[in-house]
């Protein structure tokens, strides 16, 4: 059973979220929206990183592993400290997390980001060894796009990936995107569409580093996968594990009731948030040393 404060976010979202992000009001006001600052401070240790755009959440004590972050905000918003809720979660539950600052559209199109987020990876691995990858909502689309971009180029791949309602899809043909408009609190398809083509440029929608669902997925790590019942991104996650699945990837799904798209960055209020991070911690902390 879904929790009281699951159903209060859900309806806190739609009357005030949801408005702000339909496009009538302009990308600007959609992008302030996207772009949370979090009223409760943590006690996380921060640091930027004097190579890379973005910063470094360290682990408390010796680290169990690496982590590279990916935030949401479907390209055009968002930041490493708008994921700080998240962020901390992980480096609290052992890992050193680092989240880049990549570009954001429409100033910056598709490849960018994906070239950010790569220069990242590829320069803490070189130090590292082997690391994690995980992302929410357009992030988590960018880490599987990242993985399938490792994998063709010969590089050392992610040990694991988690990721949390990825926009898989920017052609949006999943059922979900329609049979669910009226039941997801934060976004409609036309806002989808919209921010689609501010990060696309030219490019096609199908292009598998844009669009990583259209991808060969043979070969990835180990995914996991959480999305809510009533996302417009439901299909998304449900079709990559799909795919994933048969392709011989192991990939674990779970479809959670009445969570909003994002409902991990509430985990200071909302027990599904804090019971999604803290398995997805545990899967990374187990493939970790694999």
């Amino acid at each position: 059973m879904a929790s009281l404060a699951a159903h209060l976010a859900r309806a806190f979202l739609r009357r005030r979220l949801r408005p702000r992000l339909s496009g009538e009001l302009g990308l600007d006001a959609a992008a302030r929206a996207l772009d949370m600052r979090w009223p409760w401070p943590d006690k996380a240790r921060r640091e930027p990183d004097p190579r890379l755009p973005g910063e470094w959440t360290r682990a408390s004590g010796a680290p169990i592993a690496t982590l590279l972050y990916l935030h949401g905000g479907a390209f055009f918003a968002g930041s490493p400290r708008g994921a700080r809720p998240l962020t901390g979660f992980f480096a609290r539950a052992g890992f050193d997390v680092f989240a880049p600052a990549y570009r954001l559209a429409p100033e910056h199109v598709f490849p960018a980001a994906l070239d950010d987020v790569a220069a990242a990876y590829e320069a803490i691995a070189r130090e590292r060894g082997r690391i994690l990858l995980a992302g929410d909502s357009a992030g988590g689309g960018l880490a599987l796009a990242l993985a399938l971009r490792l994998r063709a180029s010969g590089a050392p791949l992610p040990r694991a990936l988690a990721l949390f309602s990825p926009w898989a899809d920017l052609a949006a043909t999943g059922a979900s995107i329609r049979a669910n408009e009226e039941k997801d609190p934060i976004f409609t398809r036309r806002a989808l569409k919209l921010a689609a083509r501010q990060y696309l440029g030219r490019a096609s929608m199908r292009d598998p580093l844009a669009s990583p669902l259209h991808g060969e997925l043979a070969g990835l790590p180990p995914l996991l996968l959480h999305v809510g019942a009533d996302e417009l991104l439901l299909d998304d996650s449900c079709r990559l594990a799909e795919r994933a699945l048969a392709a011989g990837v192991d990939a674990r799904l779970t479809i959670w009731p009445v969570v909003p798209h994002g409902w991990q960055m509430g985990a200071a209020f909302m027990p599904e948030a804090r019971r999604s991070l803290a398995a997805a911690a545990g899967f990374l902390a187990a493939h970790s040393e694999r």
